[in-house]
């Protein structure tokens, strides 16, 4: 990635697999089909089938774990490097009584470690100036053009980095003849450097980061502090020579502000010179704490150096003491009041022998140039991470993880996009201004914590779906110790190798670029959670990446050369791949795997909360890749994880339980060993060893049978002296045990040279038994001596590589291959030869089938003797086609030989394309039977629906003249007939009724049409109904009495759901209407309003209207409620009210009896008195009796 660029770009993605179910149920068998493409990778990811889902079977309420703490930016190489050099130049400047602040240009932080570097490239400090390269150096921090950035980045150069510079190369540092009088190198001892802690800020890894701080130790060297302005020159006077006489080992500086401001004070005394450093005690190596600096000498002073000095020379009043004092640089002890005294060592120096030299006695305290060189080149402590004080439970990680997730990106966690995770993450570790800090739980133990996978115990019984999932061969406890994998031929549980380790992981936790123990295959499984994005390289580049990644930050392999192996180191894989490196990337999901080959480089980091489970496994492939692996963990001085020579003499122990590909494999790295055994014991004996004894290696513990020299694990020998019993050397290495003669030294081995080919041998003999059975089956199916073998002997061969376990071959598919054929074949015939009953279940052969089972059954390489019986029901097929070309060439045929024909035929088991052409003679004879009966005029009309039937089989049946000529006639008739039914509809729905002559011609016409019609049928049905209204309509009207209203309006509704136009009913709607409106009126003249009586009683008239008595009863009775009324005097009954006839005979028979019994009450009323004539008689009497 070029400098400056912020913006990262993804890697190309890494193949994804996907098997089927059936790859899916051999994991290893899957990896090694998918390894010629995946390999190419480094990594790949696997999706499993989708149903594969294992259960989470770790207990969360139990699971708690100690976290790792990650500092983002000191992860990667060369944001590293850049903080280790500030850590170098900040102690510098702090030994000299200054902090280091970091000034701002152009609103960004200088990158003092680039300026240094870019200076360097340029060809240094005064070449720079020399040529006035200032601006190209700003260039090249890419800061903009113009603005005088140059001189501004020459100015902060002379005053920070130059003097360092100066100090790193010797510049200053005066060398003396003899250096037992001058201590050069007060700080070489390396065990205790590790206690000393920079300008007093706690080591980056050796101290728990605050939660509640959100500043760092580097964070506070980036706080801007103001410059100092011109008037701050004028007043200090330091400052001002500061100005002019340039760079060198001065007490303060531009940008380099005093520890102790307070300090600042001026008295008649003088300055007062500033509280030094303390540094912390160091350890001796007897055990005691020393102090690098005498304690005395730490304490503030209140007076100024010059007569601290001075007082020191007038307390030592001795010769010897004064003669100490002399300047190392020109050996003189004049002008002692020029003279500065180091506080690290003693020694003195003038202000004016130094170089640069100084203006006047600084203030403070002050050490010599000699004492700053060796504190500035003290080996830098290995870098690794220290472990959190707060355990977790999985929740209260979680709820952690989330919180600062969501809280760093200002939305809900599964809303951040993975894009953008991903670029903050590089943005923030190739940040040395943001100091990020995170923490990780990885290397979690799963035989302490528990496996995330179920996992079969005595402990508790599983469910059958666990029980499942615990003995998959993709589960992380099994995968390591499969037949075929190489672990399982080791004893002990090799945590992270053969037991899994589980990982926890929050936003922005990674794990960097490192290969696995061994060189070994590595696989991941996320349980749950969000994405683990991984970076991947492969093998073929794994020394070019190491190449890069030390050729840009050689600073750190310098002093720690084997950092890759520390698994504490990322570098940009933008930077990578400028130059060369090709990288992978992917984001594996959950229920995903991730699989990592043979010094595969791989990394990454996590997108949030997850859980992730990973282990190692070993291939027959793997083998040479492990040797290989030895020899270079040789070279670097390595230990091993275990014995690769014991693995493989453990596995040639017993080669019959190998499998067939992983004894091969053993027998060549077997025999590698063998023949480097030999030349190692033979040049061990030329050397003069001839003391040998026997030593079981596997027996004791790793570290007590290390070599010496390459602290490699040894098996098969190692050389070990008589004198020297502590320790032992590997054959390679027989010149660095000790010094004793070769007669005190003797060789401890485990096997002898002869006991070694032995194994060898049965390791050959299980290999090759494979060649042995591969030779049989070759001239078994090949037929090389020309004897075809049996059935039976061919799956006796299949048999031996199913029991001797032989791998999967092309030879052993083909041996498989040509039994299931003969399988098929011997059914096939058995299909043929048997009864009806089992040709019906077998699927008929058509004739060229037959023939080709024969030629198949001809060429295969084992001896069939169904083939007879085969050849047998071809010549049956042969007669037979011959039989039934004659039938078809003297058609017509009646159709029972043609059916006895076909019959035969079926019989035959064997499609053959003359039973097929009777078939379709059949099916058109039986086709047009059914419809000359269909069509014949004797015969019951047929539906429509039957007719279109048939017109439907007409079409699936073959042409013929005369099928095509009834289908012609059917078609025609079809027409016709739904033309008349459309009419017929059309009647029988439309609005305007047609009469009943237009329908009976529509009748007729449609009767003729040998179909039944179901509208037709309907029309006459309708019409039939008309005629039958019509008939009651003349009866009514004819009658000889008036009809009753209630029947016309019955006629009427009736006449209204005929589909016929009928003349009548108008008329009858006429006589109903015109009822209705007398009964309307008649209402009104006689009923009164809200009356009690009908219209029929009201209008009844009245039979006993002459009867004196009757009218009292009929009052009394009024009276108590009982009133009848006058149609039940009238004699009738509920049926007569319903029969008009008898109505009108009882109304005109009480008419006439109301008319009597008028007349009579006329008699009566008139043979009584006058009411008038009494009334005036009885006036007469009044008054004369007055």
């Amino acid at each position: 990635m070029d400098p400056g660029s912020d913006e990262f770009l993804p890697p190309p993605e890494c193949p994804v697999f996907e098997p089927t179910w059936a790859e899916f149920r051999d994991p290893l068998g899957y990896i090694a089909k998918i390894r010629p493409i995946a390999e190419k990778s480094g990594i790949c990811k696997i999706r499993p089938p989708t149903d594969w889902q294992p259960p989470f079977a770790v207990e969360v309420d139990n699971f708690r774990f100690t976290p790792r703490i990650q500092r983002l930016n000191e992860l990667e190489a060369q944001t590293r490097v850049k903080l280790n050099y500030l850590d170098q130049i900040a102690k510098f400047w702090e030994i000299q009584g200054s902090s280091l602040k970091i000034p701002n240009v152009e609103r960004r932080i200088l990158d003092l470690y680039s300026l240094s570097k870019i200076v360097m490239e340029e060809g240094g400090y005064e070449a720079i100036c020399k040529d006035r390269r200032w601006a190209r150096v700003a260039q090249r921090l890419n800061y903009p053009p113009g603005k005088n950035i140059g001189s501004l980045l020459r100015s902060h150069y002379e005053r920070i980095i130059y003097p360092y510079e100066m100090f790193q190369s010797g510049a200053n540092l005066v060398v003396f003849s003899c250096s037992q009088q001058c201590n050069t190198h007060p700080f070489d001892n390396e065990e205790k450097d590790k206690e000393y802690k920079p300008h007093s800020i706690p080591f980056r890894q050796s101290v728990q980061p605050s939660k509640f701080s959100s500043y760092s130790r580097r964070a506070k060297r980036l706080q801007p502090d103001p410059e100092p302005t011109e008037e701050d020159i004028e007043k200090n006077p330091e400052l001002k020579k500061l100005q002019i006489y340039g760079a060198g080992p001065k007490m303060m500086g531009l940008g380099l502000m005093a520890r102790d401001k307070t300090l600042r004070k001026k008295d008649k005394e003088g300055v007062i010179c500033p509280r030094t450093v303390l540094m912390k005690e160091e350890r001796r190596e007897d055990g005691k704490r020393m102090s690098p600096l005498p304690r005395e000498d730490l304490n503030h002073s209140g007076e100024p150096c010059t007569k601290m000095t001075m007082q020191l020379r007038r307390n030592h009043s001795s010769a010897q003491f004064m003669d100490s004092y002399l300047c190392r640089l020109c050996s003189r002890g004049d002008e002692d009041d020029k003279l500065l005294l180091c506080e690290g060592c003693d020694d003195s120096y003038h202000i004016f022998c130094l170089m640069p030299p100084l203006p006047e006695i600084p203030r403070g305290v002050w050490r010599c140039p000699k004492c700053i060189m060796a504190e500035c080149k003290r080996p830098p402590e290995a870098f690794g991470f220290e472990q959190a004080t707060q355990e977790y439970t999985l929740q209260s990680f979680g709820e952690m993880a989330d919180s600062f997730k969501a809280d760093y990106f200002s939305m809900p966690v599964h809303m951040v996009p993975t894009e953008l995770v991903e670029k903050e993450f590089w943005r923030l570790v190739s940040s040395i201004e943001e100091d990020v800090t995170v923490e990780y739980g990885a290397d979690i133990h799963s035989k302490e914590f528990g496996s995330g996978f179920p996992v079969s115990s005595s402990k508790g019984s599983l469910s059958p779906e666990e029980e499942e999932y615990a003995t998959s061969g993709w589960n992380l406890n099994v995968m390591p110790v499969l037949d075929q994998s190489v672990l399982c031929h080791i004893n002990a549980d090799i945590s992270g190798m053969k037991v899994p380790w589980l990982y926890v992981g929050m936003v922005f936790s990674a794990f960097c670029w490192h290969i696995e123990d061994h060189w070994s295959y590595s696989i991941n499984y996320l349980h749950w959670g969000e994405p683990k994005t991984w970076y991947g390289v492969p093998s073929l580049a794994a020394e070019q990446l190491e190449e890069v990644m030390k050729k840009l930050t050689p600073e750190l392999f310098d002093s720690q050369p084997d950092l890759l192996h520390q698994l504490v180191t990322l570098m940009n894989p933008n930077t990578l791949m400028s130059h060369g490196v090709p990288v992978v990337r992917t984001n594996q999901c959950a229920g995903e795997f991730v699989i990592t080959f043979p010094r595969a480089y791989h990394s990454g980091f996590n997108q949030g909360y997850n859980f992730a489970e990973a282990v190692n496994f070993c291939t027959a492939d793997w083998l040479p890749a492990g040797r290989q692996c030895i020899e270079h963990y040789r070279r670097l001085r390595r230990y091993c994880v275990f014995s690769h020579e014991e693995l493989i003499c453990k596995m040639a122990a017993f080669p019959e339980k190998l499998d067939l590909n992983l004894a091969v494999a053993v027998h060549k790295e077997m025999f590698i060993m063998v023949q480097e055994e030999r030349r190692l014991r033979k040049a061990l004996l030329e050397k003069g060893v001839t003391e040998a004894e026997r030593e079981a290696f596997e027996l004791l513990p790793d570290d007590e049978r290390q070599c010496m020299k390459c602290k490699t694990t040894c098996f098969l020998s190692a050389l070990a002296c008589y004198d020297c019993p502590d320790g032992l050397v590997c054959l390679s290495h027989i010149n660095d045990l000790c010094k004793c003669s070769s007669s005190r030294q003797y060789l401890r081995y485990r096997y002898t040279l002869d006991e070694l080919p032995a194994m060898l041998h049965k390791l050959k003999i299980r290999a090759e038994s494979f060649d042995t059975w591969a030779n049989k089956v070759r001239v078994a199916l090949e037929v090389e001596d020309g004897r075809k073998r049996s059935f039976e002997e061919l799956r006796a061969l299949e048999s031996e590589a199913r029991e001797r376990r032989f791998p999967n071959s092309d030879l052993l598919q083909r041996l498989r291959n040509c039994l299931n054929e003969a399988e098929a074949c011997a059914s096939q015939v058995l299909g043929l030869v048997s009864g009806q009953e089992a040709r019906i279940e077998t699927p008929q052969l058509t004739l060229p089938e037959l023939r080709v089972l024969l030629e198949q059954m001809g060429n295969l390489p084992c001896a069939m003797h169904q083939i007879g019986d085969v050849k047998d029901v071809l010549e049956q097929v042969e007669a037979y086609q011959i039989e039934a070309r004659e039938a078809l060439a003297s058609l017509p045929l009646s159709v029972a030989l043609l059916r006895s024909l076909l019959e035969k035929g079926q019989q035959l088991g064997v499609e053959v394309p003359e039973a097929h052409q009777l078939q379709q003679q059949v099916e058109q004879a039986r086709w047009l039977d059914e419809v000359k009966q269909a069509l014949a005029p004797s015969a019951q009309r047929g539906s429509l629906v039957i007719m279109q039937g048939l017109l439907v089989t007409g079409a699936k049946i073959a042409s013929s003249p005369s099928v095509d000529k009834a289908r012609a006639e059917l078609q025609e008739l079809l027409t016709i007939a739904e033309r008349w039914e459309e009419k017929a509809h059309f009647c029988l729905e439309a609005r305007q009724k047609h009469p009943p002559a237009t329908l009976e011609a529509i009748i007729r016409e449609a009767e003729n049409i040998p179909v039944y019609l179901p509208n037709i049928q309907a029309l006459k049905d309708a019409l039939a109904k008309a005629h039958a209204w019509i008939a009651d309509v003349d009866e009514i009207q004819n009658g000889d009495h008036y009809p009753c209203l209630d029947d016309l309006e019955g006629l009427v509704a009736v006449g209204r759901d005929l589909p016929v136009g009928l003349e009548e009913l108008r008329q009858l709607e006429l006589q109903v209407l015109t009822a209705h409106s007398w009964r309307e009126k008649a209402s009104k003249t006689f009923l009164k309003k809200n009356s009690c009586y009908t219209l029929l009683e009201v209008l009844c008239p009245c039979a006993d209207a002459g009867s004196d008595t009757s009218k009292r009863s009929r009052w009394i009775e009024k009276e108590l409620g009982l009133y009848r009324s006058d149609t039940e005097l009238l004699g009738l009954s509920a049926q007569d009210l319903r029969d008009p006839g008898s109505v009108i005979v009882a109304f005109k028979e009480g008419e006439q009896k109301e008319k009597e019994g008028i007349l009579q009450l006329r008699r009566m009323n008139s043979t009584k008195p006058s009411p008038l004539a009494s009334s005036t008689t009885a006036a007469s009497a009044a008054s004369i009796s007055g």
